[in-house]
């Protein structure tokens, strides 16, 4: 009796144990999120239960000890409860294969009906999300049938389960008895003790429904995770979406003062704007690699240059390997924006932009200075909270990469201002002209 109990303790460790390494990849957490899928993901998911669970019924057939090690039945009702009847009949039939070698010939057509079953629970469900919602613990599933305000048919079916696994294991015990030499494993007989048949029983239920527990705290992690990037997805285009009508209106701002002194200057910056929006349009991603934020950067400078003519002068200071390098699209006309409105504008004579870039092992360093008015401490402290150009950069830094970067801000009045951004390198490349940017990850 003791050493039965030690092969159904262990028997039920190991089910936990392959559950919870059987999620470890990506791939798997997404095949387990999807509820309707292609064939090929149908054979993939099969492969995966027979991955994880014809070692161990090999291991008995051939060794002929390690009873523990076979959990066919189980691999095969799971198969069905969650790929639905195609995957649980063929999982079924990959996990019969050992025992037919070995002679247990009613192997194929159990577990093949023993798939089909859990196909038809599932099937059974009217929400799929039932079948994740099943607890371990019985007292939980017969508390949800008198729960006031609980779906009484989501409560029923958990029962309806329960019974289903119970049934599926006496229904092994009751072909698996009669038969000398047995023509299906099974841990038990019929005419065991009551306690030995009490574990078993236990033992079975356990090894169903730990497996869907485990399973469905990672599908519940992966629909946080993607609802937390779906909310930062769209708090990126909110933002997005408030720097291009701010760029727009103040280069507009910017036309109608030339729209009666200069017509063909008006018309000549009108063009060009017309030029960017196109542009951006075309290339809606959130990174671009840096030669093309300067180039874009240099479209807006184009037309900044007929108002101000001569007074404006940039400087730029781009290293070879710091080019090819991903930044957030719209990340330099804002602060170059910054440096003409609020440091240079205002001086008689104008002033200098100075735009460097380098890189610093696998990060990106960049600094947009200007020898204008400068900011007093007062407005310094205030500045990120001010306007919209450099809160929505920074906004948007902290959007897509957490805490992985930095921005600072050093301004003296009457000597200049200087922005300097560190950002990490993006893990994907941009190809030239390739118009695919970089996924970026939730922080």
């Amino acid at each position: 009796m003791e050493q039965y109990l030690i092969t159904l303790f262990v028997k039920t460790g190991l089910v936990a144990a392959l559950a919870s390494f059987g999620v470890r990849s990506a791939a798997v957490k997404r095949m387990l999120q999807r509820e309707e899928r292609t064939l090929g993901q149908r054979v993939r998911l099969i492969l995966w239960f027979a991955a994880m669970f014809l070692p161990g019924v090999a291991t008995r057939v051939v060794t002929g000890n390690y009873p523990a090690l076979d959990l066919g039945l189980e691999g095969s009702l799971l198969a069905g409860l969650t790929g639905g009847y195609v995957c649980g009949w063929m999982t079924g039939i990959v996990l019969s294969i050992p025992g037919v070698l070995n002679g247990e010939f009613l192997a194929l057509p159990f577990f093949s009906i023993v798939g089909l079953a859990g196909g038809l629970l599932r099937d059974s469900a009217s929400d799929r999300e039932d079948i994740w919602r099943f607890s371990p613990f019985p007292d939980v599933n017969i508390y949800r049938i008198f729960q006031r305000g609980r779906d009484l048919q989501s409560a029923l079916l958990h029962a309806w389960f329960a019974l289903a696994v119970l049934a599926v294991e006496f229904l092994r015990q009751a072909l698996g008895t009669p038969f000398h030499p047995p023509r299906l494993f099974t841990l038990g007989k019929l005419g065991d003790p009551p306690g030995m048949l009490a574990g078993l029983y236990i033992s079975t239920y356990f090894c169903i429904t730990l497996p869907l527990k485990v399973w469905s705290n990672t599908r519940s992690e992966a629909k946080v995770e993607e609802q937390r990037r779906l909310l930062l997805q769209a708090r990126l285009e909110a933002l997005s979406s408030q720097i291009n009508p701010h760029f727009l209106f103040n280069t507009l701002n910017s036309v109608s003062t030339l729209i009666r002194l200069d017509p063909e200057q008006a018309r000549t910056m009108v063009m060009r704007l017309a030029r960017i929006m196109r542009k951006r349009l075309q290339s809606p991603d959130h990174f671009t690699a840096l030669r093309d934020e300067i180039a874009f950067l240099d479209d807006y400078l184009s037309i900044e240059r007929v108002r101000f003519g001569e007074k404006l002068r940039v400087v730029k200071r781009i290293e070879p390997g710091a080019a090819e390098m991903a930044v957030p699209s719209m990340l330099l006309q804002p602060l170059v924006e910054n440096s003409i409105k609020h440091g240079i504008s205002s001086k008689v004579e104008g002033g200098t932009i100075t735009l460097s870039a380098r890189r610093v092992a696998d990060r990106l360093v960049i600094e947009v200075e200007d020898d204008g008015v400068g900011i007093s401490e007062a407005d310094l402290a205030l500045v990120f909270s001010k306007g919209i150009g450099v809160s929505n950069v920074r906004e948007r830094l902290e959007v897509l990469y957490g805490r992985d970067y930095r921005m600072n801000i050093d301004s003296r009045e009457g000597r200049g201002t200087r922005i300097e951004i560190d950002v990490p390198e993006m893990q994907q490349k941009l190809g030239r002209g390739s118009g695919t940017a970089p996924q970026f990850s939730v922080p």
